[in-house]
Parts: C-alpha cells; structure tokens; sequence
C-alpha cells in the first residue's frame, strides 16, 4: 500500500487559501492514512513538509526543513538522493487535491498528473478547464437550456454589448471574487483590461444585478451523485456590491468560516429549480470530485453563475443535509482516485502501418 498525497498552495492568487485547505486535509486524512504533504510552492517548485505543520510556518514562503521533490512523467513525485543514496519516488496510492486556482484548477496540473500516472481525487483535465474558463462554462450552459446571465468576453476589439450597464468585469480565467470590478459602463469596463492586472489572460462582462442575491450548493460524484444543503452567503461588508474575497476566506479556516445562512430558506420550488440545474451542470461540465455551483436568485428568476471545482475547505461545510463527515468525504475522495482513474493515455491503433507504406520524408519534402 501506498501513501496518500495532499498537494496544496501553487503560483496562484489563492495561494494562502490552499495551504489552508491543503492542511485541513492532511490533518483529518492523517486519522487513518499515511499521508505526505506536498507544499506547492508559489515560484512552481514542489516541497515535501511537515504535516503537522500550522499555517503560519508559511507565511514567509518554504517552511524550514522541506525536501525537494521532482515531478516525472511516466514516473510520479522523486525525491532527489542525497550523496551516494539513489532518488526515491514517493510511493502514492493516490493524490487528494487542494490547489485552487490557476495552473491547480485549470487542468494544467492535472494533466501533469495524467502524464506521470498519479491517480488523484478532483475535477480531470477537461473538467477543470471548462470550470476555469468562464466564458465557455455559460456557454455550454446557455446552449443546454440552463439559466445563465448574458456573458461576453471582453477585448480591445469589443465596441458595444446587447444588454444595459452597470456591468460586473471579471477575469476570463480565475477563480474566487479576485480582480473583480463593477463599473458603470462600457467605456468603465474597457477601461479596466489596461488597469486591472487580473484581466491580462482574458476579461468577461456581464450585466451587475444588484436585485439578485448567491446561492451556492455543493455536489459530489462519489459513490453516486449526491448534492449538499443549499447555502446563502451573508456579505459582511456593505461598502462591497458583491460578496468578496473577504466575506469568504479572511475568516481563518477557508470557506468553512464564512458568515451564511445554512441551509438558506427558500421556497420549495426555488429548492427543485437550483436542485435540477446543479445536476445538469454536474453532467454537462464533466464535474468529478467535489465542486460547489454558485447561483444568482431573486424575484426575477435564478441563474447558474460558476462553478468552483476545488472549492475552499472542499465544501466540507455544506453536506449537512445528510450529513457527511470530513473523514468521510475526503475518504470517498480517494476510492474515486483510485476506482475511477482519469484518462490514461493509450496508444492502441498505432500499429506502424503508415510508416511502413510512407515513401521518404525527403520525397514528401520535395
């Protein structure tokens, strides 16, 4: 048997976030597992650390005492040899990830992942990506028949767009509430790709409806879809339109300390609407793991607005109705890893038939 790996932080604005759940994780799994704990560090580098380390140790970046590891395709985590020892690659039954974020949350590592045959706990390659990207997650949604805002990527190029300000600016590709803007008009929001360095990757406009309130719910895919209490998050800042990276993570453990009514009270029919429309998304965005759908409700209806494919604190938080413990979820986290593996790549069907009745490169050339 193997080890159980916990990956966290990452060259991500959620940096901190992660290592918070990141450390979570290794703690609760460490009940009953043999657990190595893998700092992402924020230049890319991976880091073996203490896993009984505090959040604090990070603060200054590389805690003392880390080891190097090396990330190998085909081969998995390496740690490099010391003096006359040989590298030693680190035996893992699976890796539990806590990277949210950037290159942790967009398929970049689990593509890596996929390539060095480590199984992980997680959204795959696919399903990061669409999550990430939120120009195309409201797409595919729009084009399913799901409630979605009005969305449009926002370019230089861009001279008008078919729906009345103010408008809401968010990055294309990030996650949580950073470089987010609410401006009053078109010229406002164009305005921003220049002054915002969060939208240098690719920016989106909506409309801002401040009329319309979040919703979240959170769902998991193993053993069988099951979808959590519904939440309303509570803004502790009035001087904020939107709930912030504040109101949701500076409360000390994650997500899991953010003010909120749980479960929010809603009609039964607003209940089946949001219940109906996590499951479509659950199955149109290759959702694997545990994700958290948010929503935008009121009077004038409710809408699908993103989904968080590694959320803070996993989402542990809101799977009250019935209730899963942490052990439980992080449990069932790890048999998905390792019953129902990501792609793994295959080269059945390259035969050398093609290459044998090719004439020469020279020839082809000519």
């Amino acid at each position: 048997m193997g080890d159980i790996a916990v990956i966290f932080g990452g060259p991500s604005p959620e940096h901190d976030v992660s290592i918070l759940t990141g450390l979570q994780a290794v703690r609760e799994l460490a009940r009953s597992n043999s657990v190595v704990a893998i700092y992402w560090t924020k230049n890319g580098s991976f880091v073996e650390v203490d896993a009984t380390l505090e959040a604090s140790a990070f603060a200054d970046g590389v805690p003392k005492g880390s080891s190097p590891l090396e990330l190998r395709i085909g081969i998995g985590f390496v740690a490099e040899g010391k003096r006359l020892s040989k590298d030693r690659v680190v035996d893992l039954d699976a890796a539990i990830l806590c990277t949210h974020g950037g290159p942790g949350e967009d398929g970049t590592l689990q593509g890596a992942l996929d390539l060095a045959g480590i199984s992980y706990g997680g959204p795959s390659v696919a399903g990061a990506a669409i999550g990430m990207d939120k120009l195309a997650f409201s797409s595919v949604l729009a084009d399913h028949g799901i409630a979605v805002l009005p969305r449009r990527a926002l370019t230089e190029e861009l001279s008008s767009v078919d729906f009345d300000g103010p408008y809401i600016v968010k990055p294309r590709f990030g996650g949580s509430s950073i470089g987010i803007d609410v401006v009053a008009d078109f010229a406002t929001a164009k305005a921003r790709l220049s002054s915002n360095v969060h939208l240098r990757s690719g920016a989106v406009i909506e409309p801002f409806r401040a009329d319309l309130a979040d919703l979240q719910i959170a769902v998991r895919t193993y053993p069988s879809l099951q979808l959590s209490a519904i939440e309303r998050p509570i803004k502790t800042s009035q001087a904020s339109e939107i709930l912030d990276y504040r109101d949701k993570y500076v409360g000390g453990e994650g997500m899991a300390s953010a003010p909120r009514e749980l479960p929010a009270t809603l009609s039964p029919e607003r209940t089946a609407q949001v219940h109906e429309a996590a499951r479509a998304v659950a199955s149109l965005a290759s959702i694997r793991g545990v994700a958290r759908i948010d929503f935008m409700e009121g009077e004038a209806g409710c809408f699908v607005n993103e989904v968080n494919t590694i959320p803070g604190s996993l989402a542990r938080y809101l799977f009250i109705e019935p209730p899963v413990s942490f052990g439980q979820l992080l449990g069932d986290l790890v048999a998905e890893a390792i019953e129902r593996p990501t792609h793994r790549y295959s080269s059945a069907g390259a035969d050398g038939l093609v290459l044998r009745g090719a004439a020469s490169i020279a020839a082809k050339l000519a």
